[in-house]
This record gives structure tokens, C-alpha cells and sequence, in this order.
């Protein structure tokens, strides 16, 4: 972001002291002033703009827990700073214990600067309510003393406002990505009827697991998806093969975490491969790039660049152990190291879109999953079901499973599906996995931040 000069600062002060008498003029009633406290000439960017955002909706949410309606309300951006002006019917003492108490108690208070002008226009300070004045952002003593004297270099203080949002939006942000990535997980177990899989109905072609399996398997995964996401935080300045390394390890402690919470069952070790990298992809992006999927796959595909050459180097019959590795000897299939590797394509071009088509045209999350997953399988890429029946049985179900997503899934049809996949003993992992990074892909968009 552009510098701006004192004149630039004062032009802007001047302007906004207008807006507030303007206000004060037109509705008779307390006006409250929400400003951002950066030193320097830099006064906007992502992350400042994104605590300007935070504490909109704060004031906004504690003034409506208040029982308290804006009677106006305007936000503007500019070079000069961010800023918002509410008018609201109130006492002008209540409305400043209110942004008091935000300034205080958030983890990004300091950095706001909420003022409360009373309609005659003068400014209700902190002494009103019989409290001390602001403490300055590095010491404990009042900031006006501080700023008067000029007691730190700018380069403190601008150090101390990055630490302050690093250290708050971190922690959100690797919250939100494991909290998504559980979610997904919970979601896919819960769409039904699913062919061959475990749902709410039946545990179709397992005899092992259950849904109740599956919901305490999702569980123990929570801290190994924000581990995941503060990996790739961590390493947003190395090359993407070198987060890897890291997440496999991270990635058998949490295989040992599955199994705890099953008795020994697997039924996520697909999924904390590869939602594990999709986690540390988001984890590495800036959170406004959550809304484009297809460059959190992109980056999950960067971070797992030569995984199949690696981990495939030098195979052979009499060292081959699991499925996979017998699959890519016997047909050359890759499996989900191939899918995140090439950046997740079933996903991007046949899961997603019909979710988020099916979502569009009003169906629930269900339904959509239920259409997403038959996308999924239609591709012929899914190794579990390959594993279990050849290259013939993957062939045919993903035939039957485009015929029956051309003529309209219904839960009676996905119920026969499901009845002949579970007779031949056929279960579509590797697509279940899939729907979830599905999920996990049009959540992020959700909590996705728009650009600066």
C-alpha cells in the first residue's frame, strides 16, 4: 500500500469531523467514530484492513446485543485509513461502556480507535465513566503522554501492530481451516444414501465400521488439521516441496490418533493425506485466497510435487505392501498421491461444480454431496474400488454411476446402487475421500476475506 503525507492526514481529519457534525445535525443523536490506530504513513493493507472488518462487525454485533438499531451507518476505505461512522439512538455513556469495553477486551482493541461524540459534538472520554486513560501500545504508560513525548521509534510501535494482528489472525485463521476440515470429514460420513459406503442408513459394503466409527475417527483429527495449517503458515517463505517432510510426520501421528479413536479401524487414512495437505495449502495462502479453489489446490499440488516418483522410485512385487503400491505396479495408478500431485482434478472439474451446480439450483447439502460423490465416481479413478474388483468393476461402476447422474439421483436409485455395490463387495473410498476435500474447497470459499 501508498504512503500518505501529514497534508494527506489532515485533509482526511477535516473531512471526517464534517461527516460527524453533518450526522450530529441530521439525526440528534450520539455518533460513534471507528478509526485505526497505525503509526506510520502506511495506514491500510490485508491485515489491517481485516481488523478494521473484525471490529465493524464487533461494534455492530454488541450494539445489537444491546438492543440498539443504527440509525445510520457508513464505512469507507481510503489510502488514509479505514473508518465507519454510526449514528445511534442512545445514551452517549452507554455507547461509549460499549466501545470501551471493545478497546480493552479484544485481542486487536488497541489498534482501534472508537470515539463517541455526543449530539452537541463533544467527545465523551474514558474519565466519564470513571476509567483510566489508554495505556500506550508498547508500555504501560497513558498513550497521550507517550505520543506527546514521542517515548518509541516508529519502528516499534510498527513492529508491535504486526505482532498484534499476526498473533490474533494465526490463531483464527488455523482454527478455522482444522474446524473446516472436521466439518468436511463429518459431512461426507453423513451423506446418504451413498453407494458402498458408510452413511446414516447402513455401513454399506464394511463390516468394521460404522457412522459412530467414523464420527469419533473425525474427532481425534482436529489438532492434526491445525498443525497442518500452522505448517503451512510457517513455511509461506520456503518452497512448497519442502512443507512436506514436515506434514508426514505430522500425518503418522495423527494415523496413530485414528486409531486410537477406532480400535484400530482405518477409516480416514486417505483423508489425512490428503485434506492434510489441502489444510496446509490454506495455511500458506492469504485468507482471501481461500475463495479461489483452485489456487488452494494448486498450492496442495505444489507441496506434493514428486511424491509419486518418491515414494513409487525403485517398487517391486517383493517390497510392494499396500494396495496402492500393488495397484501402481499392476495398472500404474497412482492414487491419491497422483490426484494431489496433478492439484486435485477430479475435484476441481467434476466434484465441486456439481456440488455447488447442485447447491445453486436449491438442494441441500445432502443432495448435493449425494450428486457430488457420483461425479466423483464417474471419473474411473477411484483405487479403492479397484482394489476390491479390478479394473473392470471400477469401470462399471463409474459407467453406472454417470448413467445415474445424468438421469437424476434419487434416494430409491442410490439405495439399489448402493445394494449392488455392497453384494460385490465394492466400496468407493477413494471418492468419499474426494467429497470431502469437496466440502472442505466450498467451505473455505465461505470464510473466505475479500481482497484488499
Amino acid at each position: 500500500m501508498n504512503p500518505v503525507t501529514l497534508a494527506d492526514m489532515l485533509q482526511a481529519r477535516e473531512a471526517r469531523a464534517q461527516r460527524q457534525q453533518a450526522l450530529l445535525a441530521r439525526f440528534g443523536c450520539p455518533v460513534i467514530c471507528f478509526t485505526m490506530n497505525i503509526a506510520g504513513p502506511v495506514k491500510t493493507g490485508p491485515e489491517i484492513r481485516r481488523a478494521f472488518l473484525r471490529g465493524d462487525a464487533l461494534l455492530c454485533r454488541q450494539l445489537a446485543q444491546a438492543g440498539l438499531s443504527c440509525r445510520y451507518r457508513a464505512v469507507v476505505h481510503k489510502p488514509t485509513g479505514d473508518e465507519a461512522l454510526y449514528a445511534v439512538q442512545a445514551s452517549p455513556a452507554g455507547l461509549k461502556a460499549i466501545t470501551v469495553a471493545l478497546e480493552d477486551r479484544d485481542p486487536l482493541g488497541r489498534l482501534f480507535d472508537m470515539d463517541v461524540l455526543e449530539p452537541g459534538g463533544h467527545k465523551v472520554d474514558r474519565a466519564a465513566l470513571g476509567l483510566p486513560p489508554r495505556r500506550c501500545l508498547l508500555c504501560q504508560q497513558p498513550a497521550a503522554v507517550c505520543a506527546r513525548s514521542r517515548a518509541h521509534r516508529l519502528d516499534q510501535l510498527q513492529a508491535r501492530t504486526v505482532q498484534l494482528l499476526t498473533q490474533c489472525f494465526r490463531g483464527e485463521d488455523r482454527n478455522a481451516v482444522a474446524s473446516l476440515a472436521v466439518r468436511s470429514l463429518l459431512y461426507e460420513v453423513c451423506v446418504t444414501p451413498k453407494p458402498g459406503l458408510v452413511d446414516r442408513e447402513d455401513s454399506g459394503s464394511h463390516t468394521d465400521m460404522d457412522i459412530f466409527t467414523f464420527l469419533s475417527s473425525a474427532s481425534a483429527l482436529w489438532s492434526y488439521f491445525a498443525q497442518c495449517a500452522e505448517t503451512g503458515m510457517d513455511t509461506r517463505d520456503l518452497p512448497p516441496q519442502q512443507v512436506l517432510p514436515p506434514l508426514r510426520k505430522l500425518g503418522q501421528a495423527a494415523e496413530a490418533e485414528m486409531y486410537r479413536a477406532t480400535g484400530g479401524v482405518n477409516t480416514h487414512k486417505g483423508a489425512i493425506f490428503s485434506l492434510g495437505i489441502a489444510c496446509a495449502a490454506a495455511g500458506r495462502l492469504p485468507r482471501s485466497a481461500w475463495g479461489a479453489p483452485e489456487a488452494v489446490a494448486a498450492m496442495a499440488g505444489e507441496i506434493a510435487q514428486g511424491i509419486v516418483a518418491a515414494d513409487f522410485a525403485g517398487l517391486t512385487w517383493e517390497t510392494a505392501k499396500t494396495a496402492g503400491e500393488k495397484l501402481y505396479l499392476r495398472y500404474g495408478l497412482t492414487g491419491v498421491r497422483g490426484q494431489v500431485e496433478a492439484g486435485l482434478p477430479a475435484v476441481l472439474q467434476a466434484g465441486l461444480p456439481t456440488l455447488e451446480a447442485r447447491l445453486a439450483q436449491g438442494k441441500d447439502m445432502n443432495d448435493a454431496g449425494c450428486a457430488a460423490l457420483l461425479a466423483l465416481m464417474a471419473t474411473g479413478n477411484d483405487t479403492n474400488l479397484i482394489a476390491r474388483g479390478g479394473l473392470s468393476a471400477g469401470a462399471q461402476v463409474a459407467q453406472a454411476a454417470a448413467s445415474l447422474l445424468a438421469a437424476g439421483p434419487t434416494a430409491q436409485s442410490l439405495r439399489q446402487m448402493n445394494w449392488d455395490l455392497v453384494s460385490q463387495h465394492l466400496s468407493p473410498g477413494g471418492s468419499a475421500d474426494l467429497l470431502a476435500l469437496c466440502y472442505f474447497l466450498h467451505f473455505l470459499k465461505q470464510e473466505a476475506l475479500p481482497p484488499c
